[in-house]
């Protein structure tokens, strides 16, 4: 697995993007064999594997030399006021658009006198006019363009910089590239780049086209349509084996459609046989789905540690041992979907200051004989010298049965006391870990609310 960083464009490339590109395969998992580091050094015998340095050191010059000299490449004058010119010409005509070849066949003297107007020629590629370009896909079989819908593509800019189309074809010859995989939206470059490799004699790789990814609207995916960038996955809290998982089926699925894969199974059931010519759908609802079954997978110490994180930047004081803050992570694992999620579902745990909103204070605390009700079960607590989760049910069972009262009318006001919350973890269990001291204050702060 070779990363290269593709840094022709001076306009669209810059330095936060190669660190977000090495973030995101560095949480990911995937480590790669041969290219750059983030700490500015590469891996690998075939570098520079930045094309920014590839440029510096001159390595393309050679290859676009030999094009213009066996007469498969040509210096093209036009003006950007021209060839957008041409984009509407063909728009009007209702064509594709397609550079017209006008500089295709200039004199040496017609060369000349552009130059002596100061004009700066990009160079182009003298594209076959008639035939097909084919060549072979290991998902689409046989691919085949007419050539006449084929242009004259750029090679080098006017800046000397080369374009995408013509550095990745001399890079991938000059690091041995073998098999090249890519969205199938690149097909029509590969038809291009084909020729190019044939141009220069050189073999070609392995070819394989990959279906797009598309939104729950049909559409190709965007920015419109939520989070692009790995890393922002990350701080929304899904773990990076959830993203592995659910990518690889996005385009790409086993004979039984297995759907979860345990540490190391996806490498070794993956086949390219199983990936789809029809785009794939991007899910986030399957997605998050999926992060919760990981998470329930996961021991109580590792889902502490991953939640950790999430806990700190959530401005959350832990006051308890790890073995104790692990258990109360652990009390609704089953529940979580998101890692993010964590630190709202236990943060009742850690503050003195319990709030409690009013539809809930008038739907549950303003019965009547809660109050009551309330003082009479913290005066139970209180002469409890065991304030353990079974000591604690069968101290509030007892009361219970002994007044012949429905369990569900202790324990919907208890909950919402001593969490502030009408939902949460087993109740007698969470009780145990607020404690003793705390649980009775936030009681008798609740009989305060009720009538």
């Amino acid at each position: 697995f070779i990363l290269r960083i593709e840094d022709t464009d001076q306009l669209r490339s810059n330095a936060e993007f190669e660190k977000s590109i090495f973030e995101g395969l560095k949480w990911m998992g995937l480590d790669w064999d041969e290219g750059p580091t983030p700490n500015g050094e590469e891996k690998g015998s075939f570098g520079p594997y930045l094309q920014s340095k590839r440029v510096e050191k001159e390595i393309y010059k050679p290859f676009v030399e030999k094009l213009l000299s066996q007469d498969k490449a040509y210096f093209c004058y036009c003006s950007e006021k021209e060839l957008a010119d041409m984009r509407e010409k063909a728009q009007l005509e209702k064509r594709p658009p397609k550079y017209d070849m006008r500089c295709r066949n200039l004199t040496p003297e017609q060369r000349k006198q552009k130059e002596d107007e100061g004009l700066k020629p990009v160079i182009r590629f003298k594209m076959p006019q008639s035939g097909t370009t084919v060549f072979n896909d290991a998902i689409r079989g046989e691919v085949k363009f007419e050539n006449k819908l084929l242009y004259d593509l750029i090679l080098v800019k006017a800046s000397g910089y080369p374009t995408y189309n013509f550095a990745c074809v001399v890079d991938d010859y000059l690091m041995k590239i073998t098999q090249v995989i890519r969205g199938d939206d690149h097909l029509t470059n590969t038809a291009h780049q084909f020729n190019i490799y044939k141009a220069l004699g050189f073999k070609t790789p392995e070819f394989i086209h990959l279906s797009m990814i598309h939104a729950s609207d049909g559409t190709k995916l965007s920015k419109r349509h939520g989070h692009t960038n790995v890393i922002e996955y990350k701080d929304k809290g899904f773990l990076p084996v959830v993203l592995r998982n659910y990518l690889a089926l996005l385009g790409w699925s086993t004979s039984d459609s297995q759907q979860i894969f345990k540490e190391g199974e996806l490498e070794s059931k993956f086949d390219i046989k199983g990936c789809q010519k029809s785009p794939s759908m991007f899910d986030l609802v399957k997605l998050t789905w999926m992060n919760g079954e990981y998470i329930r997978m996961l021991s109580p110490e590792g889902l502490k540690d991953l939640a950790m994180p999430f806990i700190e930047k959530a401005g959350i004081e832990i006051n308890v041992s790890d073995e104790k803050l692990t258990q109360i992570i652990a009390l609704e694992q089953e529940k979580y979907k998101l890692l993010s999620e964590i630190p709202h579902l236990i943060e009742f745990f850690f503050t003195d200051k319990i709030t409690y909103r009013d539809e809930d204070v008038k739907k549950i605390f303003k019965k009547p004989d809660v109050g009551q009700l309330l003082g009479e079960i913290k005066l139970r607590y209180e002469k409890l010298n065991d304030f353990s989760e079974s000591a604690i049910e069968q101290a509030t069972r007892d009361y219970a049965k002994e007044n012949q009262i429905k369990t569900g009318q202790i324990f919907h006001p208890l909950r919402l006391a001593v969490s502030g919350r009408t939902q949460g973890p087993t109740l007698f269990k969470m009780i145990e870990y607020i404690g003793k001291s705390a649980t009775l204050e936030r009681i008798l702060k609740a009989i305060g609310l009720c009538d």
